[in-house]
């Protein structure tokens, strides 16, 4: 019989040591009470806490978790309504604070979320709901965080999944995307006609300043040969003037037999002349070149040859 008592005392104590053993999984922490207050956080791992004096009383996940914002009916401040969901992100970083300060934290962080969602998309247009999600999670994750900064979580991302306007609104977008579209389709074909009427109008610009910039060079160059000419016929005329007044009359011959020659070329180049009548001598041509001949002698400081003799004139006429 004393054996028995012994096996039993022996199997009480395994007993009391197995139950008093507690072994916390990573990732989780458990809320230690003695006589139903809160002592102590029991870490990941082996714990020994006396069996009956202390209890296990709340397992609190201290990974990062998610909480869905359940799909709800918003109005916007320009009266639309849009359907909107979303969820949060948060890591528990005080386990006593989140097992003792709220009832049913994950209850209490979506309920949170969703009035404050529909807080801050009421104050925003259609358009600004649609356009500046950035601008609403951030609003939310300062809120919400703020919030629950007392339960020792820490509320790390909220992000809204989807927004989803009325079907007539979704159409009415869709014309006023098209009729944006077609506008600024419109603008740069303008612009573009724009642009090729100015690059055409500066081409022509540039063609009529080329243009007048030859024609004025031309210009010039007429003037300038104009004027080279003038001053090599007054300089010939001043060499005749002096050859005349030096006393040497084959000077005035020299400007006949010229003039003469020019008569003459004009009479046979003229399209209406068949027939050509000189009326003068042929002689007198003749010593009118003579004596151009003997004035080139002269200016080149030669001797003047002897005139030949007379000839007798074409068509019978007489000598002069």
């Amino acid at each position: 019989m004393l054996t028995t008592f012994a096996l039993t005392v022996t199997f009480l104590v395994l007993f009391y040591l197995a139950v008093s053993v507690k072994v916390v999984r990573q990732g989780y922490q458990y809320t230690i009470e003695r006589f139903g207050r809160f002592t102590e956080v029991a870490r990941p791992g082996l714990n020994f806490y006396p069996a009956f004096f202390y209890a296990v009383g709340r397992k609190i996940n201290m990974m990062e978790q998610v909480v869905d914002i359940p799909g709800q009916e918003i109005i916007t401040k320009d009266n639309a309504m849009v359907s909107v969901d979303g969820v949060v992100f948060f890591q528990v970083l005080d386990a006593a604070k989140a097992a003792y300060e709220v009832s049913e934290l994950y209850v209490a962080i979506m309920q949170l979320a969703t009035t404050n969602l529909r807080t801050v998309m009421g104050s925003m247009d259609l358009d600004e709901t649609l356009s500046k999600r950035d601008e609403i999670n951030a609003r939310l994750l300062s809120v919400v965080d703020h919030a629950t900064n007392a339960w020792g979580i820490k509320i790390t991302r909220v992000e809204l999944k989807d927004i989803r306007p009325p079907a007539d609104i979704v159409n009415a977008m869709g014309r006023q995307m098209k009729a944006e579209r077609e506008k600024r389709a419109l603008i740069l074909e303008s612009e573009g006609l724009r642009a090729s009427e100015i690059l055409k109008a500066e081409g022509q610009k540039q063609s009529q300043i080329l243009e007048a910039e030859g024609r004025r060079e031309a210009a010039f160059r007429d003037a300038e040969a104009r004027e080279r000419e003038a001053e090599a016929e007054a300089k010939a005329t001043q060499m005749v003037s002096e050859a005349i007044a030096s006393g040497n009359a084959q000077a005035i011959n020299y400007f006949v037999a010229q003039k003469y020659v020019e008569a003459v070329s004009q009479f046979a180049t003229s399209p209406n002349a068949k027939t050509i009548l000189f009326p003068v001598e042929a002689t007198q041509l003749i010593g009118t070149l003579g004596g151009i001949g003997a004035l080139a002698k002269d200016a080149l400081g030669g001797e003047t040859p002897p005139p030949g003799p007379p000839r007798r004139a074409p068509f019978g006429q007489g000598q002069g």
